[in-house]
């Protein structure tokens, strides 16, 4: 600006016909405003008088000439710019030195752009899609598999197994048993409908049982001891004219020796050892 009738504010020397600024109302000549008030440049230090241009950003200003990539040097006026440890750079060299890479499709999440996060990987916004009906995921519930990740509703189509007893989905876990998926709150006691899951159990007709129940339904007596034969864990029984033995219990009636892999008699419903059967 050009004055013909103020003094400046600070050295009170006329300026009329010279150029000065104002701050406040108030009028400098060109050498005061500048020494009291000029920014002092980031870059090269030197102040940015009130002829040049100044750029600020956060607090800090610059020449206009000084506003560059501190690595590859280029302008960064009016062009898009990063902020790292103090230092600007232009949004390439931010880029290559710090940007994530998307895990889908490996390239640059450029700064700025909206970035997800899903287990300590990073993706494009337009990368974290389901993989069927390629719709975004964003904080929606997913599954994955084979690392690829899935909207709920598309992975129940495409892999889901469906509980054998109550015919809903299966998202996780589950038992198999006679090559049918079931939950494992689903695969329970025939009988007593006790869960079955890590526990020992026996089939009969397809359907699984507890040992408890298995015995009293179905299991034979033993007709020495008369408690049920089960058969679990390899338990080895003899059967003779539609009667049963524990292993243990085939013995003598009358000497207790074991009978197993021997001769016997029988006496009504005894059975004895060739000994005690002579006698």
């Amino acid at each position: 600006m050009t004055s013909n009738q103020t003094d400046c504010h600070y050295c009170l020397q006329s300026l009329r016909g010279r150029k000065y600024a104002l701050r406040e109302e108030n009028a400098y000549c060109v050498t005061c405003y500048d020494s009291l008030f000029a920014n002092p440049c980031e870059e090269c230090k030197q102040p940015i008088e009130c002829d040049s241009k100044d750029l600020a950003y956060k607090g800090r200003h610059w020449h206009e000439g000084c506003f560059k990539c501190a690595k590859c040097s280029r302008s960064l006026v009016e062009k898009p710019f990063a902020a790292k440890d103090e230092l600007l750079l232009c949004t390439e060299c931010y880029s290559d030195e710090y940007s994530s890479k998307c895990f889908h499709c490996q390239r640059t999440i450029m700064p700025g752009s909206r970035k997800m996060e899903f287990k300590g990987s990073s993706w494009h916004e337009s990368c974290f899609v389901c993989q069927y009906c390629r719709q975004p995921l964003g904080t929606k519930p997913l599954i994955t598999k084979d690392n690829e990740n899935y909207c709920v509703p598309c992975f129940e189509k495409q892999f889901a197994h469906h509980c054998y007893s109550c015919k809903k989905v299966i998202t996780s876990g589950g038992v198999t048993y006679h090559d049918q998926p079931w939950h494992k709150e689903c695969f329970v006691c025939a009988g007593c409908k006790t869960q079955l899951f890590g526990q020992r159990f026996i089939s009969k007709d397809e359907y699984p049982y507890c040992v408890d129940c298995f015995s009293k339904l179905y299991a034979k007596k033993c007709a020495a001891c008369k408690k049920p034969i089960t058969a679990l864990g390899g338990t080895k029984f003899i059967s003779f004219e539609e009667r049963q033995w524990h292993g243990e219990c085939f013995n003598c009636v009358k000497c207790s020796v074991s009978l197993v892999g021997q001769g016997f008699l029988t006496r009504q419903d005894d059975v004895l050892c060739h000994e005690c059967g002579s006698a």
